[in-house]
């Protein structure tokens, strides 16, 4: 295969991972190629599980879609308290922390209610309103358009706004994580979140409750062995044993087995 082909092939699932449908058309008319051309590349890039073909356009399949945000945030309701409550006992009154999107970062903030003189940097709109009873917060947040009804900014401009300070703690999530430990996301976007958050943090805080072990999504970016604290409401099923060794000092189970 061609470098020019394999280059637009990968731009083609980099796209469908972004937008989670592109039709057959605004890619022959993006790449200036033919239709016919398109079709061979959408053709060659169905004949996994990831992507399908469907009336003229190119899409996930279900698995790699990620659920409604308001039915994530209503799961596991105990074990994503526990870990919010275990993670905010981490981080101290005045510390300057970034927050991203997801529905278990969103269980820190709301345990961090109480918390003062802290400098938040959030894309995660949710988690920005946590702290807004505290006037001696500052809550900082990026230009953009607002996703709903995740109610969250993602984009170049939320990357610029996390690349223009430095924090001592970022708190993030993932989507899901892989069995080698790779950690796994819907969207290029969040993976380049997290990547920039984690490098101008001081801590980086990997907050996931047990139903991201093994979960499939189609973005992948990092390991959990590079983070400095991995914090679950318990240990997965069998089969991480090997990842979690890796973490083991540390590892916080937030309900304690």
């Amino acid at each position: 295969m061609s470098s020019k082909k394999q280059r637009r092939r990968e731009a083609i699932t980099a796209m469908v991972l972004e937008q989670g449908a592109v039709t057959v058309g605004s890619l022959a008319e993006r790449f200036d190629v033919s239709m016919q051309t398109i079709r061979r590349d959408v053709d060659t890039l169905c004949e996994g599980d990831m992507l399908h073909r469907v009336h003229g356009r190119i899409e996930l399949s279900k698995e790699f879609l990620n659920t409604p945000f308001d039915q994530r945030a209503g799961t596991n309701l105990r074990g994503k308290n526990a870990i919010g409550k275990a993670a905010a006992s981490l981080i101290p009154n005045g510390s300057t922390v970034f927050f991203s999107i997801g529905s278990t970062p969103l269980s820190v903030a709301h345990a961090m209610r109480d918390h003062k003189d802290m400098t938040i940097i959030t894309n995660n709109l949710s988690a920005a309103m946590s702290f807004c009873d505290e006037r001696s917060n500052r809550i900082i947040i990026p230009g953009g358009e607002v996703r709903l009804p995740d109610r969250d900014i993602l984009g170049d401009e939320a990357l610029k706004e996390f690349g223009r300070f430095r924090a001592d703690f970022a708190v993030f999530g993932v989507a899901g994580i892989a069995d080698d430990g790779g950690m796994l996301d819907f969207h290029t976007t969040e993976v380049r979140a997290r990547q920039q958050m984690r490098a101008n943090a001081q801590t980086s805080m990997l907050v996931v409750d047990r139903s991201k072990f093994g979960r499939q999504a189609p973005a992948v970016g990092d390991n959990i062995a590079e983070m400095d604290k991995v914090i679950a409401d318990c240990a997965p099923a069998d089969g991480f044993d090997s990842v979690l060794e890796e973490i083991k000092d540390r590892l916080i189970l937030a309900e304690g087995h």
